[in-house]
């Protein structure tokens, strides 16, 4: 008993949901990945794209006829074939006629089909007209000889082609990206020459190797002249295994002292390049450009000029920056992943893409060959029929005037098939005078001759390839044309670091009381001098280059660093730190230092400890800096001190009573953060009351001197004076004289 005669059959079917899931999911998977994303290898084409061809051809829309509306060819193709939204559609044929998307585009498109620098800004359909390119010849000229199988269409009304017989392997010509369900492919366009010529050597040679076929096609080839960088032993092995990526970069030149980009990687939008370069100038990194122009027009479609600040700049490394930078260089993916003979999505390499469209090509030849010998001999079968009427002219007249069934009595009197008896009596009576004995014999010897060709090639491995080659060939010659990525092994481009890029200047860095900070061209400015907010003074100051880094340290010991290029001009009142660090809650900046990264410096508290680091230590890339050093409750953090030799210069530690000590730094420990050891002893008692703590802190080369300011009075130690208060660290050290032991500052002289 089937379900319908069954008594609780309800018209539906009961499954389990994760059944029906499953079984949906799938069925959606391979539609879309049959149907829609992936290529065939015969054609190299995708099913909306075919059936966008082929509606072409149907409209009459060759190369040789005069364009129609857009909308006219979309609306067949959607309307008769491809029942999807006429947008997409639409789009995937803009994309066909787009020279700087497709290597050969099989739409000529009249109207705004897009730019470069905006693919997708082109007309609507309804303005836009379009026809078949010459290279569509390709794909169907061979389309009615029976080389291909037809399917009904969506609603069973009409046939399409399964596939177009195309005579050159149009999926490496043009190449194609789609992403289907689980899987996606991605292969970048190559030269027609190129790819013949390898079919050529696979015909020759079926051993080849990917290596033998990659002497003839060397590599992707894009709309594009940018240059192909990825080395030979990179591409030889995405050939290898189907996978793997190219690298293209700009092509430049130096021209009146400016910098001319000429062309651009595949795909990518000049104005993009500019965005890109522009935001580096106005984020200041990248001042060694001073300007950069769009002088791009019909003449010249690509030209973006790039104006360097000085003859000075070294080009390469500018040009390199950017490629590293920028879309100027870019990276392509590649993933042979196509649809083959099969029916079945696969990744191939390159020998087996082209041996399976050989195989295709020969399959679509004989297919057409033996479709032209059944015409042959089916014309050549009426041509009999034809002579024997001719030769029996009067008799045959009679019988179709005198016969009711003219058509059985042809054949059975002259032993004629339906087909011959058909012909005869459709033949007009002209046709038959005396001198078309002459043309039908003489047409009968061609067509006999075209068989005995038609079936040896048939029957020949050897001249159905040799037949194969020949197209291959002569395709080429009419279609190819010279390579226009050109392929260049360069290393990949390294960005410069952000010092690199900025012009070495002498500048002073200033630090305000209230935390505001400013850079003042030159080495001999007078901080002090400068005007500050009201309320505000001069903390600190430190001279430096401008491609150097600042770091500043706030009253917990706390780090913050930024270059010294990015810090607002001297002109103003500057900015405050806050708006740049975020130090914790009540601490205040105290202290700036700068230099390079292995510059020594001496750190300490008021408390009298400190240790010695190296400038590098104070650097740090968090808004929130890094702990350096530990003050400890009640304890002030001390300008950082510069030390010239680590090895040799002495520690002048004083103390706000006028305890000076003065001991080798090489007593110091050397740390990357932390407390630090004593480095003067002061009584505890006098220390916890707070009076006295270590005040100032200074260190002496090797046969220098200490200059000690007291108020409008100063003081100078020579370095014999400085042996009378040596010691060792963590000692008391001694007095100095009355009148100076209320110390400001110290200054260390080098008089060697």
């Amino acid at each position: 008993m089937t379900d319908l005669f069954r008594p609780d059959f309800h018209g539906f079917e009961q499954i389990p949901l994760h059944e029906y899931a499953e079984r949906a999911y799938l069925d959606y998977s391979m539609y879309v990945v049959l149907d829609r994303a992936l290529p065939f290898i015969g054609d190299g084409l995708k099913p909306v794209q075919r059936r966008i061809v082929y509606a072409m051809s149907e409209l009459g829309l060759s190369a040789s006829a005069k364009p129609k509306k857009s909308a006219r060819t979309v609306g067949d193709v959607i309307g008769k074939f491809h029942p999807h939204g006429d947008s997409a559609c639409y789009e995937a044929l803009v994309l066909m006629a787009q020279p700087f998307s497709w290597r050969y585009p099989l739409v000529d498109g009249q109207g705004n089909f897009g730019s470069a620098d905006d693919p997708k800004s082109f007309a609507a359909m309804r303005y836009t007209e379009s026809k078949l390119s010459p290279l569509a010849e390709v794909l169907l000229g061979e389309l009615e000889q029976g080389t291909v199988d037809w399917v009904p269409n969506f609603d069973g009304t009409l046939e399409e082609p399964s596939w177009l017989p195309a005579r050159l392997p149009h999926l490496l010509l043009n190449g194609t990206t789609g992403i289907a369900v689980g899987m996606a492919t991605d292969i970048p366009p190559h030269n027609l020459n190129e790819v013949a010529s390898a079919c050529v050597r696979l015909l020759d040679d079926p051993q080849a190797s990917v290596a033998d076929l990659m002497e003839h096609l060397r590599g992707p080839d894009f709309p594009t002249e940018a240059e192909i960088i990825t080395p030979a032993a990179d591409l030889l092995k995405l050939y290898q295994t189907g996978s793997g990526s190219v690298r293209a970069r700009a092509v430049y030149r130096r021209e009146n002292g400016n910098i001319v980009i000429t062309a651009l990687p595949y795909q990518v939008s000049p104005g993009k390049i500019l965005e890109q370069i522009a935001a580096q100038m106005r984020a200041k990194k990248l001042p060694w450009l001073e300007d950069l122009r769009d002088e791009s027009d019909h003449a010249n479609p690509i030209r973006l000029v790039l104006v360097p600040r000085s003859n000075r700049i070294d080009v390469e490394q500018l040009m390199g920056h950017l490629f590293a930078t920028t879309d100027l260089e870019k990276s392509f993916r590649a993933n042979f992943n196509v649809i083959g003979l099969n029916g079945k999505p696969q990744v191939m390499d390159l020998r087996q893409m082209l041996s399976e469209w050989l195989r295709f090509r020969a399959d679509t030849v004989r297919r057409r060959l033996t479709h032209r010998l059944e015409k042959v001999e089916r014309r050549l079968h009426l041509l009999d029929g034809l002579l024997i009427a001719f030769l029996n002219l009067d008799e045959v007249i009679h019988i179709v005037r005198t016969e009711d069934d003219p058509r059985a009595a042809l054949i059975a009197r002259f032993a004629l098939s339906g087909d011959q008896a058909d012909y005869i009596l459709e033949t007009r009576l002209k046709q038959l005078a005396r001198l078309e004995e002459m043309k039908i014999r003489g047409e009968q010897d061609a067509l006999a001759t075209e068989r005995e060709t038609l079936i040896a090639t048939l029957g020949s491995a050897a001249r159905l390839k040799k037949l194969v080659k020949d197209e291959l060939l002569a395709d080429a010659k009419k279609f190819g044309d010279a390579r226009r990525s050109p392929l260049a092994e360069r290393a990949a481009a390294q960005a410069l670091d952000e010092t690199e890029l900025v012009a070495s200047e002498p500048v002073t860095i200033v630090l305000s009381t209230k935390g505001w900070v400013r850079a003042a061209k030159g080495h001999d400015i007078d901080p002090a001098s400068l005007a500050y907010r009201e309320g505000d003074a001069l903390l600190a100051a430190a001279r430096c280059r401008s491609n150097q880094q600042v770091a500043f340290l706030d009253s917990t010991g706390r780090a913050y660093s930024t270059p010294a290029h990015t810090l607002p001009s001297a002109r103003g009142n500057g900015e405050p730190l806050t708006g740049r660090f975020s130090p914790p809650a009540g601490a205040g900046f105290r202290a700036l230092a700068t230099g390079e990264d292995s510059q020594r410096f001496l750190l300490a508290t008021s408390h009298g400890y400190g240790f010695v680091t190296a400038f590098g230590n104070f650097l740090g890339r968090q808004k929130a800096g890094k702990q350096l050093i530990h003050p400890g409750a009640g304890s002030e953090l001390l300008a950082p001190v510069a030390v010239a030799d680590p090895a040799g210069d002495l520690v002048a530690a004083i103390t706000s009573a006028g305890h000076l000590l003065v001991f080798p730094i090489s007593e110091l420990p050397e740390l990357d953060k932390g407390k630090g050891n004593k480095l003067i002893q002061i009584p505890p008692a006098r220390l916890k009351s707070g009076e006295e703590a270590l005040s100032v802190l200074a260190c002496v080369r090797s046969g220098g001197e200490l200059i000690l300011h007291c108020g409008q009075r100063k003081l100078v130690l020579t370095w014999r004076d400085l042996q009378a208060y040596g010691g060792t660290r963590a000692q008391r050290g001694h007095l100095l004289p009355r009148g100076f032991q209320k110390v400001d500052r110290a200054v260390s002289e080098d008089r060697e």
